[in-house]
């Protein structure tokens, strides 16, 4: 079974093909020429992942998925959440980014937050959506170059590491991406053998 995945984004790209190895094989929307930016203008991760994968559907009629993950942290009161990619404004800036996060949080101890993405599968005109999560804290200042986006404030659950001291193959075994990713693989692996 091939699928369409809906982002232009190199870096999920990357990380997602480390993730789920040979377990799904998809194409990318350079792959079918899918040109048109797909707006995000809702205010749940589940709206604007379905959106996603319903306007690359609505195109193509491929079996596709999109994805949408946000950073929530609960000292502010689950910022930045759905605007993560643009927390700092326009043009999506990841160092700007970071910045306001940890402006905003300066003094406070309360530093917990998690990582959420969820996936919109549509496969044969019906949808399904997987959630995947992963629990850690917000560091005082950035820490190791890997990875992208908050990766560099982002301590695990568990470690003491940002996910930027972390090599690829341990942020990918932990990840909220991994987790859905996970899930959707094992829906796929039944679905396929109805």
């Amino acid at each position: 079974m091939e699928l369409v995945f809906c982002t232009n984004n190199k870096h999920k790209l990357s990380e997602v093909a480390q993730i789920i190895g040979g377990k799904i094989n998809y194409m990318t929307l350079d792959d079918i020429h899918f040109n048109d930016e797909i707006p995000e203008p809702y205010e749940t991760l589940e709206e604007n992942s379905f959106t996603k994968a319903n306007q690359v559907f609505q195109f193509s009629g491929k079996n596709c998925f999109a994805e949408d993950t946000g950073l929530f942290i609960e000292a502010l009161y689950g910022e930045p959440g759905v605007y993560s990619a643009r927390y700092a404004g326009e043009p999506s800036d990841s160092e700007k980014n970071i910045q306001k996060v940890l402006d905003k949080l300066k003094g406070i101890t309360n530093r917990k937050a998690f990582f959420k993405t969820i996936i919109t599968l549509i496969l044969d005109g019906k949808s399904h959506q997987f959630e995947g999560l992963c629990k850690g804290s917000i560091a005082l200042h950035k820490m190791g170059d890997q990875g992208f986006g908050y990766d560099p404030v982002f301590i695990p659950e568990g470690s003491s590491k940002s996910f930027a001291q972390h090599s690829a193959d341990e942020k990918n075994a932990i990840s909220h991406r991994r987790n859905a990713f996970e899930k959707m693989a094992t829906f796929l692996s039944q679905y396929s053998s109805k």
